[in-house]
């Protein structure tokens, strides 16, 4: 498609801010208005469109995608969102170790066992820790504490966490992505160690380093959403 509009710029509106295309307001995939809560994040959007040429390319609209993921369906289906990523809680990978005899597991304890402790604290609950694949359940109280933190989440934060979580098999590592001082790179390969692990020992198979590349671009560019989407302003 041919790029159609010449001026882009962000207003305010109706519950927040708005891009627009030569005056007119953007709505999302879905037929919404596409009113995000903070300056930043709809300078970030406009962003996107500033930087099409005369051919525009789907590819270079991310944020614009994950901010119709809040608004299309996370917004009208919350409880259901909310349920797909405790299914990540009751099995998380960073409560799955290899046997304590193991080298594996020594990486593991070094690179997870921070950050369960910090969610565990964040919580004032327990997670379970299982030597092997046998599942075992997160305690009750666990779970109910992680439903609670996520239906204090707003929409954005829950499109970010459906991004973040499954690239990290990890709800963990994804409500520590969204903290303003996150490292998420470092989340990004803590959440990878076993791949990394396994890449190590016997090689990358073909096409691994640039798909784990993109995965990590994906996840990096969720956790900015997020932080955005709060009203942290872009560094620099």
């Amino acid at each position: 498609m041919r790029r159609f509009y010449d001026a882009v710029t962000v207003t305010e509106a109706a519950g927040g801010w708005q891009v627009l295309l030569d005056a007119r307001p953007l709505r999302t995939q879905g037929g919404a208005p596409q009113v995000v809560p903070h300056a930043a994040l709809a300078e970030a959007l406009a962003g996107e469109w500033q930087a099409q040429g005369e051919t525009i390319d789907p590819r270079g609209f991310l944020l614009r995608d994950l901010a119709d993921l809040a608004i299309d369906r996370v917004r009208p289906a919350r409880a259901e969102q909310i349920e797909t990523l405790l299914r990540y809680g009751g099995t998380d990978t960073l409560c799955y170790r290899a046997d304590p005899d193991e080298p594996l597991f020594r990486r593991q304890q070094a690179l997870w066992e921070p950050l369960v402790g910090a969610c565990e604290a964040r919580l004032a609950a327990r997670f379970e820790r299982v030597s092997g694949i046998l599942h075992r359940p997160q305690p009750a109280e666990t779970m109910a504490r992680l439903r609670a933190l996520l239906e204090g989440l707003d929409e954005y934060a829950l499109a970010a966490l459906l991004v973040l979580v499954p690239l990290g098999a990890s709800l963990i590592v994804g409500l520590a992505a969204l903290e303003a001082e996150a490292n998420r790179a470092g989340l990004f390969a803590a959440a990878n160690a076993e791949e990394d692990w396994q890449a190590e020992l016997w090689g990358l198979e073909p096409g691994a380093a640039a798909s784990r590349a993109a995965r990590e671009a994906a996840f990096v560019l969720a956790a900015r959403f997020a932080r955005l989407a709060a009203g942290e302003a872009e560094a620099g």
